[in-house]
Order: structure tokens, then C-alpha cells, then sequence
């Protein structure tokens, strides 16, 4: 077949996932609304442990970027809390959850579809928050991810990022014990005839490793200072009997730039 951009590929399949109930594209409920209106903020980076409170800036009158954050999921809680809220995906059924929430909830949100291995579609410096959940194993060069997060950022502005730390590329499948390791790593489709051949065009993605060197590494060589990370588990399949898949971080761009 003809190869077409992968994120074009990936999109259609993750908008399927969306219509057939995928956790990440359900949008919060009016319970859950209202709990953030009353100032709680709970919120996901990676599956299943909630990004500590005092990660977060004050965010009232704050410019937030949701970078790859649609579903109505997060969004809304930090609208509730009084920031100035943009949802960047690719996905039309994600950027559909947004505005749905929205308007259910009676708040204003700028919803934008654009693809993040391309230029952000925003200025310099605009954004007091960036906050990134799991998403660049769809994403072959996450440094330019990194690049365009910093670029967009206002001087100490904080990124929230989560990220996968590429473990389960290794196995076949990882729904099945004993997990059998029969990749390498990097795991890269686009660079691996075989395993781009294996991929079902209606339902799969493509998706990529990436090593600790290009996630946080990545992010110190764009200029971020990392002030702190955790460890996740997954909450599918049978490596999380095993070890964590999931680190999230906090950075923040430094009120002074210069040459190091």
C-alpha cells in the first residue's frame, strides 16, 4: 500500500476508538464538573495516579494548553478552576468531547485541530501551563514536541508531560503471560518493514519507543529545568504484575535564558 502520514493513520484509528467507548475519549460528567468548581482538582497524566496539587501553578485567569488533552476529560476541570483553557488534538471525536463539555457546562474553550509533529499553531511565548498527557509513543520525534512546548511557553511557565518509557514495545503481547520478549528497541514501524506490515489499518496505530534520553533528556536540551517526576503502572494487560510503563514530569522554563 501506498504510505500515507502516519498521523493521518493514526487519527482514523483513534477517532474509531473514541466511538467505540476507548476510556480516554469519555468525557467527564456533571458530578465531576462540579467538584472541580468547588476547587477539587483531580487529574490524569498517565492511568492511574493523580498529578500531585502542588504541581500546579494558581490557575485562575491562567493560559492553559491542553497539547494532545482532548476527551473532555481534563479540560474542564481546569476551566472550572478558572483557567483560560486551548484543547490541541488531532482528533475530531476528542476535540467533539471538548466542545460538548463545554457547552453543557456553560464555559468558553478554544478547541484546535492540528497535528503536534507539526509547528504549534500559536506564537511565542502565549501559554502559563502546558499539560501533555501520554501521547508521544504516537509521535516518532518527540524533541520537536519538546522544542515547540518551550518555544510556546511563557518564562516560568511549568509543562506537565506524561510519557511511556517504551518497556512494552518489547513483547508481542502484553495480554498474555509469560510475556515473551520478540522486538528490540527502538520500536519504530516506520523503520521496521515487518512490523509496519503487521499493523491493522482499521483499528491499530502507529506507535514508537522512545528512550529516557529523548523524553527527559529531550526536555533539558530545549531548555526546561525537570523539578520533579513519579513512576505509573499501566491498568491493562500483564505487565503491570511487572514494573511501572508510565513516568510523568514537571519542568518549567527558566525566567532567564541564556547559554549554559
Amino acid at each position: 500500500m501506498e504510505r500515507q502520514k502516519y498521523t493521518d493513520l493514526n487519527i482514523k484509528a483513534i477517532n474509531k476508538w473514541v466511538k467505540d467507548g476507548w476510556q480516554w475519549g469519555k468525557p467527564i460528567g456533571r458530578e465531576e464538573f462540579v467538584k472541580a468548581k468547588n476547587g477539587e482538582c483531580n487529574v490524569l497524566l498517565s492511568p492511574n495516579k493523580f498529578v500531585p496539587k502542588e504541581w500546579f501553578p494558581p490557575l485562575k485567569g491562567k493560559r492553559l494548553l491542553g497539547l494532545a488533552s482532548g476527551g473532555g476529560q481534563q479540560m474542564p476541570v481546569f476551566a472550572a478552576l478558572g483557567a483560560d483553557c486551548t484543547a490541541l488534538d488531532y482528533s475530531d471525536e476528542q476535540l467533539a468531547a471538548e466542545r460538548y463539555v463545554a457547552e453543557r457546562e456553560l464555559y468558553s474553550i478554544t478547541a484546535i485541530k492540528a497535528d503536534m509533529t507539526e509547528q504549534f499553531p500559536f506564537p511565542d511565548e502565549i501559554f502559563d501551563l502546558i499539560f501533555h498527557p501520554v501521547s508521544n509513543c504516537y509521535v516518532e520525534d518527540v524533541r520537536h514536541v519538546w522544542h515547540e512546548c518551550f518555544r510556546v511557553l511563557k518564562k516560568g511557565g511549568v509543562l506537565l508531560a506524561g510519557m511511556d518509557n517504551g518497556l512494552c514495545y518489547l513483547f508481542d503481547d502484553i495480554e498474555k503471560t509469560p510475556l515473551v520478549v520478540v522486538n528490540k528497541l527502538p520500536y519504530n514501524p516506520l523503520k521496521d518493514p515487518a512490523l509496519y506490515e503487521k499493523i491493522n489499518w482499521e483499528y491499530d496505530t502507529i506507535q514508537f519507543s522512545h528512550s529516557l534520553e529523548e523524553q527527559i533528556g529531550g526536555q533539558l536540551k530545549a531548555g526546561f529545568i525537570l523539578t520533579d517526576l513519579y513512576e505509573d503502572y499501566g491498568n491493562e494487560g500483564a505487565l503491570r504484575e511487572y514494573a511501572p510503563e508510565y513516568i510523568v514530569t514537571r519542568s518549567i522554563k527558566p525566567l532567564t535564558i541564556g547559554v549554559v
